[in-house]
């Protein structure tokens, strides 16, 4: 079973078949056709994934099994863009045990799991994503999802703000239909505030990646794991004593810097912000400009959310057998395009790896064409992908329940309660017996009994 999740991870279930899905004529076993999977003859393999996800997900089962009978998302028609992979599988399955009807697409074109999207497919979900989409399939599949017969969606879920994207510059009536968007990653968040300020935003959005409960969890103590994971997978290598440079000391940053130190690695640290680099430093880290330590360190790892934060002038300068990867969400922060000239050779190694060969016989190993590496090179911990996702259906059930007037065309944070909801669907999983405050001890801190413990501006 091992062999079989990391062969699925690395991406060869998908590249033994050349037709196009688009191409195919596919139906699940219930004679339904509204889908597009690389192969639904895979649902078998791809539900005992989402099987062993379930195992590794106590909040997000908890929230299925205690909000079923309410149906809080009755008559919501929700359009996802999401990575899709067993972990994700199982948030679907339970926004549709409380009510909601799905129409789902991938926000990244190499980090589905076909048999998982062939799972849902068969369970009579209309999805449409495989790994290794091109660029118009990626946008074919969102508008897939959007323009339906006899469907007009009234909420958005997105990560990375692509399917936001599409609907408001394609349908725009349609956009406005809309009752709430909710986004999980720093790149959509990024999007939906720009749309805000622009005053182009009509809708009420939740920003979901920066409440408690996603910032920690996901982007620090998930990245911590998943980028030796992806580096291990990808190129079988050796940390000890390695020069790493991690442009951005954020939350993934942080917990990628504490990984790779833990395994003995040189890290160097890029910012901007001098908060984040004054953290960086006090942790042990030596904070540089890029350029400074291009020409010697062995990996480089962007995590800023920005763009060309690593060009081609960097790449001309580094050693060879450097590793270059991505564990921000958006494509854009190495300049892969500038790769793509005459000059230079590409060659694939494998799934996700490629040797890029300069005229001198120099090469870069680059990951995942710059895309996200710890879901195109491995797979996420589904505990970690459990809190996102409960903390997901929360917002998604509180901005589609919420009366008229309470949330205006703007976006929002996940108010602190919901946070500690998340937190404490989680907590049995360790055996954690949360102690109570007595009623003297709430009224001296001015506190209520059940929370919130925290005001809004407490940073964790």
């Amino acid at each position: 079973m091992a062999e079989k999740r990391k062969a699925s991870c690395t991406g060869s279930s998908s590249e033994d078949d050349d037709i196009s899905p688009r191409e195919k004529v596919q139906k699940n076993s219930s004679g339904n056709f509204d889908f597009c999977v690389r192969n639904i003859n895979q649902h078998a393999f791809g539900r005992r994934e989402i099987e062993i996800a379930e195992q590794e997900m106590p909040g997000i089962m908890a929230l299925r099994r205690r909000a079923a009978d309410d149906k809080p998302l009755r008559n919501a028609k929700i359009v996802g863009c999401t990575h899709i992979n067993a972990q994700t599988a199982v948030l679907i399955e339970t926004l549709a045990a409380l009510g909601a009807n799905l129409r789902w697409a991938a926000c990244n074109i190499y980090s589905t799991q076909n048999e998982v999207a062939a799972a849902l497919a068969e369970a009579g979900f209309s999805i449409f994503a495989w790994r290794g989409e091109t660029e118009e399939d990626f946008w074919w599949c969102i508008d897939k999802c959007v323009n339906a017969e006899n469907w007009q969606p009234n909420m958005i879920l997105d990560d990375g703000g692509d399917a936001t994207h599409l609907m408001l510059k394609k349908y725009p009536a349609m956009f406005k239909m809309i009752k709430g968007i909710v986004e999980e990653s720093v790149t959509g968040v990024h999007r939906l505030y720009q749309l805000s300020k622009a005053g182009k935003l009509t809708v009420p959005a939740m920003n979901v990646n920066d409440s408690v409960t996603k910032t920690k969890y996901d982007n620090l103590y998930s990245c911590r794991e998943s980028i030796i994971d992806s580096l291990k997978r990808s190129t079988d290598l050796m940390f000890g004593g390695k020069q790493v440079v991690i442009c951005g000391f954020g939350e993934v940053g942080k917990g990628c810097s504490q990984a790779l130190k833990g395994l003995g690695c040189v890290v160097y640290v890029t910012e901007i912000d001098p908060i984040c680099a004054l953290q960086a430093s006090m942790d042990g880290n030596r904070v540089v400009k890029l350029n400074e330590v291009i020409r010697n360190v062995d990996i480089v790892i962007t995590a800023t959310g920005n763009k060309n934060v690593v060009t081609r002038e960097h790449m001309d300068k580094m050693k060879n057998g450097c590793i270059v990867c991505n564990m921000g969400h958006s494509n854009t922060e190495i300049d892969v395009n500038n790769l793509r000239t005459p000059d230079l050779t590409w060659e694939k190694v494998r799934s996700q790896v490629d040797h890029v060969i300069w005229p001198d016989g120099k090469r870069i190993i680059l990951l995942a064409e710059g895309r996200l590496v710890n879901l195109s090179c491995s797979s996420l911990p589904s505990f970690v992908v459990s809190i996102t996702s409960a903390t997901q259906a929360l917002a998604l059930i509180e901005l589609f329940n919420a009366p008229a007037g309470r949330y205006k065309s703007d976006v929002y944070l996940l108010p602190k309660k919901m946070d500690e909801y998340v937190a404490s669907l989680h907590l049995p999983t360790f055996d954690a017996h949360l102690t109570e405050l007595t009623d003297e001890q709430a009224k001296y801190m001015g506190l209520n009994k059940a929370g919130p413990f925290k005001p809004n501006y407490y940073r964790y």
